[in-house]
């Protein structure tokens, strides 16, 4: 099954409601980063939340970045989003130690990091990029996006992520949702809202039990309904070419590339997004130095 974004509106019109199913995009940044099971639970918690918020935008050809930076062993986690939703990434580190709350229970918290910062940083195709950070409530990913919407973006958000590590280290599942209440929503829908995100509980196991994301947004909407909108299937995809490989060549200056080119050695460059190798020859190097 593809991994596919879904979006839609509580009955009165006051929430906003995004879910995703994201096993496979996850699978292949797991893959690529070459991550451990706790690297694999927070590389793919985030790599899910900006696929959504990503799709959120609607802004064409924008894009969100999102670094989070906690101190944890996994050291910096980056992720891009297009305007579709679809992902790419890369962590500091991805072979981390296991770290568990209790026994089959990832700690995703000692993973990340509670020391640092969650940023967002918004291209929308405007003269400047819009930039936001707080500082990071848990590690957990999800409770720090939702600060991170209530603090910087002032929209009240509830945010629930799951990415469940299988016994062989594979991903078994992915998924998530974002619920946001709208300007002017009155009481009764805050208080059905919070009794809906309450009952649901964590999403991990209704992605486990095979639940969709529309079923899960059923779930936590509760009384207030849900009518979905639009569906979109979203997937890990790198925007790595070989061109844009040579403009960061030459950006290393003269000197640099004179040097490269004396070693007379063919010269690899990997993209830290993806596992493409793009390979230059002294020749190639040489011609580089001509463009300067």
């Amino acid at each position: 099954m593809n991994d596919y974004i879904v979006r839609g509106m509580s009955m009165d019109g006051f929430v906003k409601v995004v879910g995703i199913r994201s096993t496979e995009l996850v699978r292949r940044g797991a893959e690529i980063q070459k991550t451990t099971p706790n690297a694999t639970a927070a590389f793919g918690r985030a790599l899910t939340v900006a696929s959504m918020m990503g799709n959120m935008q609607k802004v064409e050809n924008g894009s969100m970045t999102m670094q989070i930076r906690g101190g944890g062993p996994i050291g910096t986690i980056t992720v891009v989003s297009d305007a579709v939703g679809n992902v790419r990434g890369c962590v500091t580190e991805g072979n981390v130690p296991l770290a568990e709350k209790y026994p089959g229970k990832l700690d995703v918290g000692a993973t990340v990091g509670t020391d640092g910062t969650l940023t967002v940083i918004r291209d929308l195709q405007m003269k400047e990029p819009y930039i936001g950070s707080t500082e990071l409530v848990s590690g957990e990913i999800a409770d720090d996006v939702t600060a991170y919407f209530a603090q910087s973006e002032q929209i009240p958000t509830a945010c629930a992520l799951g990415v469940l590590v299988d016994r062989d280290r594979s991903v078994k599942v992915a998924g998530g949702y974002l619920v946001q209440l709208l300007p002017g929503a009155p009481e009764e829908t805050v208080d059905a809202l919070e009794k809906g995100v309450q009952k649901a509980g964590a999403v991990t196991p209704m992605l486990e039990q095979g639940m969709t994301p529309e079923e899960i947004l059923g779930v936590v909407m509760g009384d207030l309904g849900v009518l979905f909108l639009e569906t979109t299937e979203v997937s890990y995809k790198c925007y790595c070419t070989r061109d844009r490989v040579e403009k960061a060549l030459i950006s290393l200056g003269r000197e640099e590339l004179t040097e490269i080119a004396q070693e007379g050695k063919a010269f690899p460059v990997e993209c830290q997004f993806c596992d493409a190798v793009y390979t230059f020859t002294p020749e190639d190097i040489q011609a580089l130095l001509k463009k300067i």
